[in-house]
């Protein structure tokens, strides 16, 4: 997850959030905070894009579908990438069950292979699964993905898993809130990763010193600011939403090189940050 970004999906506020008044008549049964903006969301998107633009050479976009509600801009939560092929997931959020199929037809146009997908009571989020590294992951057992969803992953990938690490969530602020495994890390290098410690099992926190991974700790009011939402576009280049500078200077004190979207309308307001909105297909 920190490897350099060679390909990337992600999903436009027009094809999501359709309209203002599509967000008004929806936001609510999401459970944003409050109704973005349409044309601001459009305007954050715009600068969002072009820093992907300029830094992966292959940017596609998941086109608009009735299957799909405004919660489809988070392109990473329905599906991971392997080696082998696509994993459509399952969605622990019901209104997002519709995304992986419309994920399906999509890299079904453009040739990218499906391995397989979490079926019947399964439950999976993207959000749940770290790749510590090309043979180890990480999947949360939370509200949003379940013991059935993990038994099934595990199966999915076992030819190109060697540890496979489960890791408990908390009950935090409840199940109508989000809080995925990657809620609480975000990989910058293979040795080092931005963390809130707060949420954080103590034994996952300890395996990741054990293996050498430098923390950067993200204060409480920068991780309420998705601070901890950080997308690794390379080895130490990272995409963070503005007003995390805490969290920014002990990432520059690191030498790693941030670039920072205003992300009010399209990430605080639905609690979706830089790798909630993207879907890597291909890193190096």
């Amino acid at each position: 997850m920190y490897g350099t970004i060679e390909s990337i999906m992600i999903k436009h506020p027009k094809d999501a959030f359709i309209s203002q008044d599509h967000l008004n008549r929806h936001w609510r049964e999401y459970n944003y905070v409050t109704c973005p903006d349409y044309d601001e969301a459009v305007r954050e998107y715009e600068q969002f894009e072009a820093i992907l633009k300029q830094h992966v050479p292959d940017v596609r976009y998941l086109p608009a579908d009735e299957r799909t509600g405004i919660d489809s801009i988070y392109a990473h939560d329905s599906v991971k990438i392997t080696e082998k092929g696509a994993i459509l997931l399952h969605p622990g959020k019901k209104l997002r069950q519709g995304e992986p199929e419309a994920v399906r037809d999509y890299f079904t146009s453009i040739g990218i292979p499906v391995l397989g997908e979490i079926q019947g009571e399964g439950l999976v989020e993207g959000g749940d699964v770290v790749w510590m590294d090309e043979r180890t992951v990480a999947v949360a057992r939370g509200y949003r993905t379940n013991d059935e969803g993990i038994r099934q992953l595990r199966e999915l990938t076992a030819d190109v898993v060697d540890e496979f690490i489960v890791v408990p969530l908390p009950h935090g602020n409840g199940p109508d809130e989000c809080l995925h495994l990657m809620s609480v890390i975000s990989y910058v290098d293979k040795d080092l990763a931005v963390v809130y410690s707060k949420l954080m099992p103590i034994f996952f926190r300890e395996l990741l010193i054990q293996r050498g991974v430098k923390l950067i700790e993200v204060p409480d009011d920068e991780y309420d600011n998705l601070g901890c939402n950080v997308l690794a576009i390379g080895p130490r280049k990272v995409v963070v939403p503005a007003g995390n500078p805490v969290t920014i200077r002990l990432l520059e004190q690191e030498g790693v090189e941030v670039l920072e979207y205003k992300g009010t309308e399209i990430s605080y307001k639905g609690t979706g940050g830089p790798t909630c909105l993207t879907s890597p297909l291909a890193r190096r």
